[in-house]
Order: structure tokens, then C-alpha cells, then sequence
């Protein structure tokens, strides 16, 4: 184990840190950003967020653990139930078929989240970003 681990375990262990601000430490270690993408080295992202500011405030964090779960969830579902829920997808732009996403493939996504964000200003004064971390 690193010192500099070892060093933020022992700060919570303390008390000195919340478990949020150890894990945002611990998974800054492993972080190399660039002036370019200053996120690119985030390999596992934990959590994708979606903050708001300006007029409204929001700051909403979503477990990534979910996308894996729902993807195992799917396979209990029936297949005329799945036919069903596809049709639907499809009537409003999502054209996929869940029965093919295989653990490879949540994996392959999960990792290129790490390097996606959104940034948007609105007209009236909000500012909203999507990113993981």
C-alpha cells in the first residue's frame, strides 16, 4: 500500500476526513490529468453527476453501480415483455436491442464515461454539467 494511501485511511480513521473526501483523495492518486482532458485517467468512474448552478441548484450523483445492475436486471425480464419495452424504445429514438448488451460491452462504456462531459449555458443563466467521477 502507498503512503500517501495509507496516510488517507488514516486521516479518516481519525476522523480528520469524511468517507467522501477519502474517496475523492483515493481516486485522485490514481488520476494523471492533462491540460487537454483533465479527467482522460479516470480508468473506473464510481459515480456520474450532474450539477446545475446559476437560477437553480441542483447536484445529483448516480451511482454507476446502477447501469450494471440494470443491465443484469434485464435478463429476468420476459421476452414478450422485452419485445414490448424495445418497441417503445424505438418510438422515441432508442434503437437497441437490451438482450445483446453483454458485461464486455457495460464495461467498454462504463470506462469511456470517464472521459465524457457536458457543459452547457443556458439563456437564462444556468450552467449545467454532466460528468463522471
Amino acid at each position: 500500500m502507498s503512503d500517501d494511501r495509507m496516510r488517507i485511511l488514516t486521516m479518516l480513521a481519525n476522523g480528520k476526513i469524511t468517507p467522501q473526501e477519502a474517496e475523492n483523495l483515493l481516486l485522485a492518486l490514481h488520476e494523471e490529468p492533462s491540460a487537454e482532458n483533465p479527467r482522460a485517467a479516470l480508468k473506473n468512474p464510481k459515480f456520474l453527476c450532474v450539477k446545475v448552478t446559476g437560477n437553480d441548484t441542483v447536484d445529483v450523483r448516480v451511482p454507476i453501480g446502477i447501469l450494471r445492475t440494470g443491465i443484469k436486471l434485464t435478463a429476468l425480464i420476459p421476452p414478450q415483455a422485452m419485445g414490448h419495452i424495445e418497441e417503445h424504445m424505438k418510438e422515441r429514438g432508442f434503437n437497441f436491442d437490451l438482450s445483446r448488451f453483454k458485461r464486455e460491452d457495460v464495461d467498454e462504456l462504463i470506462s469511456n464515461l470517464a472521459e465524457m462531459e457536458v457543459n452547457v449555458a443556458s439563456r437564462n443563466g444556468d450552467n449545467v454539467r454532466v460528468y463522471c467521477e
